[in-house]
């Protein structure tokens, strides 16, 4: 069990709930906490867990936080230097990169190169660079322990196994989002708060999109054949609507090992934490009794075909999937804002992967200049 823990995002969706699980685990400290603009609420979280250091995304809010927790030995940075200082910090064993989108590539980086265990719920640190985060992770000994439900549940799964080669495939299962069965037609005039209604889990608006559009588990799929290196082929998706079954491995003598729960964060976040011990959890147990048929099918490429796109970059590598990740996290942006219909971001996001020059084996730098390529490309589509 690690012993203190900085954790990247700390108001968000994880982040409170990783403030929650360790708020019932004795003897962990909190090191950092970082967040974007959330002031009142950052200073709520200093005042509980009295970390070391609060970083905001802006000096306003900076200024503002440390006027409203001066009483505190609680010392307050800003922006992508206190963020990467947050995610090296000696007195932390732990770093969990709750922070959404390529904001949260760098201090990810940053703590590896420290030797720090990664809780990683950051899908977009791995797939817009993978190979390089693995990479310097298997350099530097630093522990990568997802906190993604599906991953974490791969991750159990493979707990104990032998040789990569016993491994035939690995299964994510996928919800389906809020608007699972629906035809392209249903989908043409959706909206934000239609697309907001998870089914399952209760995420943030970014992720919860994503979902709706299934671009959530095409990144879950480059994510899972980084972190565990396997190829494209060996990587497959299913829905599951329960979202009991968080996902499977099968191996080559054809059993298939699987991870089930009740679909709360918390246990993954808590296994991030506690690994490789399980302690006791708050969550409700799962009751076989009671949680009904589990079901399974194939996603449906044609009417969801962002999960499409996704394959396709993962197939070409280089820098198609940091162009993709860029180009969806803009047109994300877009669509909360009402500015674009729903099926806009599939367009604009595959326009925009088209649009930036392709580069096969990307350096850190070409990374993020594809990453800036796709949101200008993007804002510039949709104008047209």
């Amino acid at each position: 069990m690690v012993k203190c823990v900085s954790i990247l995002g700390s108001t968000g969706s994880i982040g409170r709930q990783s403030l929650d699980v360790i708020s019932r685990l004795p003897g962990i400290r909190v090191a950092a906490l970082t967040a974007g603009t959330s002031v009142e609420r950052m200073a709520q979280q200093c005042r509980a867990f009295r970390p070391e250091l609060a970083v905001m995304a802006t000096q306003e809010a900076a200024e503002a936080l440390a006027n409203g927790i001066k009483d505190l030995p609680t010392r307050v940075s800003w922006g992508e230097e206190g963020l990467m200082e947050a995610a090296t910090m000696e007195s932390a064993d732990c770093v969990i990169t709750a922070v959404v989108g390529m904001v949260g590539l760098k201090p990810t980086l940053a703590a590896i190169r420290a030797k720090k265990r990664i809780g990683l719920a950051n899908k977009e640190t791995l797939v817009c660079a993978g190979e390089l985060v693995m990479a310097e992770a298997e350099k530097y000994g630093a522990e990568i322990v997802p906190v993604d439900s599906e991953h974490s549940a791969v991750f159990q799964c493979l707990m104990g196994s032998g040789s990569k080669k016993e491994v035939k495939r690995l299964i994510l299962t996928c919800s389906g989002g809020p608007f699972f069965g629906k035809t392209r037609e249903q989908l043409q005039f959706v909206t934000k708060a239609d697309a907001l209604k998870h089914p399952n889990w209760k995420m943030g608006a970014k992720i919860t999109i994503d979902c709706a559009t299934l671009m959530n588990k095409g990144l879950e799929v480059i994510e899972a054949m980084r972190l565990y290196r396997m190829p494209l082929e060996k990587v497959d998706v299913v829905i599951h609507r329960q979202s009991i079954v968080h996902s499977m491995v099968e191996f080559v003598d054809g059993a298939v090992m699987a991870q089930l729960g009740t679909p709360d964060m918390r246990l993954p976040i808590q296994l991030a934490l506690t690994y490789p011990e399980r302690v006791s959890c708050p969550v409700e147990g799962l009751d076989l009794l009671r949680c009904g048929p589990l079901t399974f099918s194939k996603p449906d490429l044609e009417n969801f075909p962002c999960l499409a796109l996704a394959y396709r970059c993962a197939e070409k590598g280089g820098t198609a999937c940091p162009a993709m990740n860029g180009a969806n996290e803009e047109a994300v942006a877009m669509f909360l804002r009402d500015e674009i219909g729903f099926y806009d971001i599939y367009r604009l996001v595959s326009q925009a992967v088209e649009a930036v020059p392709f580069v096969e084996n990307p350096t850190l730098e070409e990374i993020l200049e594809a990453d800036r390529h796709a949101r200008e490309a993007v804002r510039r589509l949709s104008q047209l």
